[in-house]
């Protein structure tokens, strides 16, 4: 039988040009939806049966509630031990809530692996980079949150229950589904004509807005969806726990009169101490990074003015790869915590810069500025047509009548639990994207340090010189110069050692070119240490005065690079 000859020019042109817009992946994940818990849990279990040569599952513990909080560990081992190599720790939804930062760490180890021995630049990620990545830290309030009727922002807790209004009862106000519709919304209350605050738009009817100057309104807002529990006179002030994880950590710490839900104890929670743990015995670990939600930022500390300026060194660090954020996510603006957002205590991203020495980013994920051409201008009338075109009422739930114990006649309705703080799912790959490839711009930046070959010149008096270089060609120096002021860690170190070899002196060369110009370490010399390490896109010059004969190695360690070796002969 003989094909048409559109036919036969199709199958031809098939067999020599790649299905464009289409990939054969090894494991194929929808990441157009968001995962609970337990899927969450599945999903690691799927990565790692299918690249179990790269990816490790360790538990760092148990959460209040007793579920396991879960961390990838993706290695390369031919290209060492993941303690031997530069690491990225990456973790997501420390708030309850916050969900979707768990979606963006499991695409990040799953593009990884998906394009290792595909993509150069991936597959060099893979071998010089040892990832460290947690899916989610707040694994008990994530299950509630699924699994429960909620809004947009609640279950931002954890679930141990605390006392959170003083009357010696736990957690027993929370807010409720009245209309058993699976979503707690909003409650509102028709008022006479002038004496409301709020008024239902013209053009979107069920839409509230705000109204201002000589506009009258005939609604008041109640709040969200709940009733007075415990009969105090207020209605859902004490819901399930009430503190905050992210501000747990012992940088900047303060007690909850000052920051709320701080904790009794810095890392007083289960789920925070196990990653502290894990974290201080992991020193190789250069960069850190913390997924939230909303607003499109990039942020980094101080969390709060007292703390000062952090060194210049490390500010042009941070303000390089922050630009690259604004340039690969749209909408999205970096920023300095304290100054630009809000004061926090404890932050952990301020922990792991200012207490370890990592750089470190928290991502507020999803900007509803990128809903549409000038969002910058979005008006509510703007966002609510969106939603009726695009998304065709999926966000709203329609207002229904209720008599409130409290309130009387009410109606019950508004925004839907997705609604917010979340992308529509037909963008969410595309946010997921943009954040992990921000993430893996960090890691490429992180400090590569090379050890050069050894140089040996003549000396007076039967001596030698030997000089050595580290470079490092990176943005990330092998040690921040937070780390090498307050002496954070140890600092790198170079050691010559030889059978027949004796070391005289010892230092930092101060000209090149004239040998006897030292700046001598004072005591062992044949250890050389640098606290400022090897620096951003710079190198450190190594100079010894030796005497002997023979063959001699020089060795260079560092917290956040290679051991390296390198043999040479006087």
């Amino acid at each position: 039988m003989r094909l048409p000859l559109a036919a036969a020019a199709a199958a031809v042109l098939a067999a020599v040009v790649p299905s464009q817009g289409r990939k054969d992946y090894a494991l194929d994940i929808a990441w157009n939806r968001l995962y609970d818990y337990d899927e969450v849990t599945t999903l690691c279990d799927r990565l790692q049966a299918t690249w179990p040569k790269f990816i490790t599952k360790l538990a760092l513990g148990q959460s209040s509630e007793g579920r396991t909080v879960w961390m990838l560990v993706v290695n390369q081992p031919d290209t060492g031990a993941d303690t031997a190599k530069p690491a990225f720790y990456s973790d997501a939804n420390i708030h309850g809530n916050e969900v979707q930062g768990a979606e963006t760490n499991l695409y990040l180890v799953w593009y990884l692996m998906e394009h290792y021995g595909k993509l150069d630049r991936v597959t060099e990620l893979v071998d010089r980079v040892a990832w460290y990545i947690v899916p989610s830290v707040n694994v008990d309030a994530r299950a509630h949150w699924f699994a429960e009727a909620n809004t947009s922002s609640s279950f931002r807790s954890g679930a141990m229950p605390l006392d959170s209004d003083g009357d010696g009862l736990k957690d027993e106000d929370p807010a409720d589904d009245l209309d058993g519709d699976g979503h707690i919304t909003r409650m509102r209350k028709r008022v006479p004509l002038g004496e409301g605050t709020h008024r239902e738009m013209r053009d979107h009817p069920g839409v509230m807005e705000r109204v201002r100057g000589d506009v009258p309104g005939d609604w008041i807002l109640l709040g969200s969806e709940g009733i007075d529990n415990d009969g105090d006179g207020r209605v859902n002030e004490d819901g399930p726990g009430g503190y905050d994880m992210n501000r747990n950590w012992p940088s900047g710490w303060a007690p909850g009169y000052i920051q709320f839900g701080a904790g009794n104890y810095p890392l007083s929670q289960p789920e925070t101490r196990g990653i502290a743990d894990f974290i201080l015995e992991h020193p190789n670990i250069a960069g850190a990074q913390a997924f939230h939600n909303a607003g499109g930022m990039i942020l980094r500390g101080p969390g709060h003015a007292e703390y000062g300026n952090y060194p210049a060194p490390d500010v042009r660090v941070y303000d390089e790869l922050g630009k690259d954020g604004e340039f690969m996510l749209p909408f999205y603006r970096y920023m300095v915590i304290h100054k630009d957002l809000y004061t926090v205590w404890g932050g952990f991203v301020n922990w792991t810069y200012e207490g370890l020495g990592i750089f470190s980013f928290t991502n507020e994920m999803w900007s509803s500025r990128r809903m549409m051409q000038a969002a910058d201008r979005l008006s509510a009338e703007d966002r609510r047509r969106w939603d009726d075109l695009l998304t065709l009422g999926e966000n709203y739930r329609p207002w229904q009548p209720y008599e409130h114990p409290l309130y009387g006649a009410i109606e019950i309705g508004g925004s839907a639990q997705m609604t917010g703080r979340l992308p529509p799912t037909w963008l969410m790959e595309e946010e997921l994207h943009r954040n992990a490839a921000f993430v893996m711009r960090h890691a490429e930046q992180m400090p590569e340090p090379i050890l050069g070959e050894p140089l040996v010149r003549v000396a007076a008096g039967g001596l030698r010189y030997v000089d050595v270089e580290v470079r490092n060609d990176r943005l990330i120096p092998t040690r921040s110069r937070l780390a090498a002021d307050k002496k954070i860690g140890l600092p790198d170190r170079l050691e010559i050692a030889g059978p027949s070899l004796r070391v005289i002196a010892g230092g930092e060369p101060i000209d090149r070119h004239r040998l006897m110009r030292i700046e001598l370490q004072q005591r062992d010399p044949a250890r050389l240490r640098r606290e400022g390490g090897v620096p951003s896109r710079g190198v450190w010059h190594a100079r010894w005065i030796v005497a002997g004969a023979g063959p001699f190695t020089v060795h260079y360690r560092a917290e956040k690079g290679r051991d390296q070796t390198v043999d040479g002969s006087l």
